[in-house]
């Protein structure tokens, strides 16, 4: 993929997001997706393929939103960046010659190095008629005085962030995983010995599980699905 984009379109910067997704898991790769993009210069062109329906009759995409451009499968990968997001969205057309199992090289890279070279969005195919694939995400539930999430993500330290929003976590409440009782939100690893589990206010706003020094996914021997609380009193 990066020979395709660097021969149909010489010069371009490329910077890769990350190698380290899970062959296959969608859901990780919109939040890794959703962390990232904004971060970018306007202009930019993201090609994202974490795409295990690759040569089925998923549509392939490319669009705009927020002075952004945006290449992949139509299978949910995409679903931060349409949240609240007027999008002019095109459907690619699969070249004849391309193989059903690697179209991150014979489709979405060249629909990436046209956009990177100028191409207009509209030259790349007709606009899509339908309506794009979202990802169903978790939503934290109060039972009683207890406000319950779950884990949605585990990064390459074997950190969990949860889909609990940190700045509704108040500062006297204890956040509890599995029976374990963390006790209230810290700020950074360093508040707690080395070894030690710590839970936090993430970079990304939400409240995240770590080891310091070591990984709260291994330690706790909890993955995406795990169940967090917070006890309010």
């Amino acid at each position: 993929m990066r020979g395709v984009l660097l021969t149909q379109a010489p010069g371009a910067v490329l910077a890769d997001i990350t190698h380290t997704i899970t062959p296959g898991d969608v859901r990780a790769a919109a939040y890794v997706l959703g962390r990232a993009w904004h971060r970018f210069p306007l202009g930019t062109v993201h090609l994202v393929v974490v795409d295990p329906g690759v040569g089925t009759s998923r549509t392939a995409l490319a669009f705009h939103a927020r002075g952004h451009f945006f290449v992949g499968p139509d299978n949910g990968v995409f679903t931060s960046v349409y949240h609240d997001t007027p999008v002019e969205m095109v459907t690619l057309s699969v070249p004849s010659d391309a193989s059903p199992t690697f179209q991150g090289r014979d489709l979405f890279a060249p629909a990436a190095a046209a956009l990177a070279s100028g191409r207009p969005l509209a030259a790349l195919g007709p606009a899509f008629a339908g309506i794009p694939e979202r990802l169903v995400l978790p939503e934290p539930r109060y039972e009683g005085k207890t406000l319950v999430g779950q884990v949605i993500y585990v990064d390459w330290f074997g950190t969990l962030v949860t889909n609990l929003v940190a700045e509704q976590v108040p500062s006297h409440a204890s956040v509890m995983i599995e029976d374990l009782d963390l006790g209230t939100l810290h700020r950074t690893f360093g508040d707690v010995p080395a070894g030690a589990l710590v839970a936090y206010g993430g970079s990304g706003g939400l409240v995240e599980v770590a080891v310091r020094d070591g990984s709260a996914e291994r330690r706790l021997g909890m993955g995406v699905g795990g169940r967090v609380r917070v006890v309010l009193g």
